[in-house]
């Protein structure tokens, strides 16, 4: 009788044991493991000016250097310490992309962490994601440039609130994308910017887009400065909820309908 009783709890443990299949993230590795370095914890800080090892292609212009801006921003030339996004095309000559443009403070939680790399197994994974989203263009990616931030808060918080999201540049010297991931967003707006400090919602929400600073040519991801942004996790061109993807050497928009749909209640792909 001992015996059979074992068995059963050893089956039931084994049932109670099992875990289920983790998805696979949408984020690409980062954090202090990756060698990534980290912004300073400043309201509407940035990165120190960042060097590149090869040129950067973005709307048919080369850039050598970028800022990576805690308020959700990578950009070219200047940074940006502007926490109240405004609609694409700006009239000021900023280049920039804003993965997800919003008042981030992370004194009051998160961190922002960003590296150059030539990792060969982070190459080749973004070579098989562009080649499988972008059959007709041959490109091997050869660098990178990874922008996380991860469980950011927003200006005037009083909860524990949230946004992990990431750009990430990649060329082969000629051809450049922008890939841009969203695992988890949990507000659109600072305080300063309208928000409620006990939502995170209302006021002026958060952008996502490209500028190229000719006051011509740019792209705003649909939904950006709504309420329906906080959707973009489950939202995509490429058919993979939470990812944008983009090429940026000579731009050009694939896979995105004429207007946003609705989204709210439904977890379906803009495709």
């Amino acid at each position: 009788m001992k015996s059979s009783f074992t068995f059963l709890l050893l089956m039931l443990g084994a049932v109670v044991n099992v875990r289920p299949v983790q998805e696979a993230s949408v984020l690409y590795p980062y954090g202090l493991d990756q060698k990534d370095h980290k912004n300073p914890k400043l309201d509407d800080g940035s990165s120190k000016k960042l060097s590149l090892s090869v040129p950067f292609t973005y709307y048919g212009k080369e850039y050598q250097t970028l800022y990576v801006n805690n308020n959700g921003v990578i950009s070219f030339g200047t940074r940006v310490n502007q926490y109240t996004p405004d609609p694409f095309p700006l009239a000021d000559g900023r280049s920039f992309v804003a993965p997800y443009w919003a008042d981030v403070d992370n004194v009051l939680g998160g961190d922002v962490f960003y590296r150059e790399t030539t990792d060969p197994a982070l190459l080749r994974l973004i070579t098989e994601n562009i080649n499988q989203y972008f059959p007709n263009i041959p490109f091997t990616a050869t660098w990178a440039f990874v922008a996380t931030w991860d469980h950011v808060a927003y200006y005037g918080s009083t909860t524990n609130k949230g946004n992990t999201f990431q750009a990430t540049l990649t060329t082969n010297t000629k051809t450049s994308f922008i890939i841009l991931n969203y695992k988890d967003i949990q507000w659109t707006t600072g305080a300063a910017s309208g928000g409620e400090a006990e939502t995170g919602l209302g006021g002026t929400p958060a952008h996502a887009g490209f500028n190229s600073g000719d006051e011509t040519n740019y792209y705003n991801i649909p939904g950006s400065r709504t309420e329906a942004v906080i959707n973009i996790t489950k939202t995509s061109n490429v058919n993979v909820p939470g990812r944008w993807v983009f090429q940026v050497d000579d731009f050009k928009v694939t896979g995105v309908p004429t207007e946003a749909p609705e989204v709210a209640e439904g977890n379906n792909c803009w495709l």
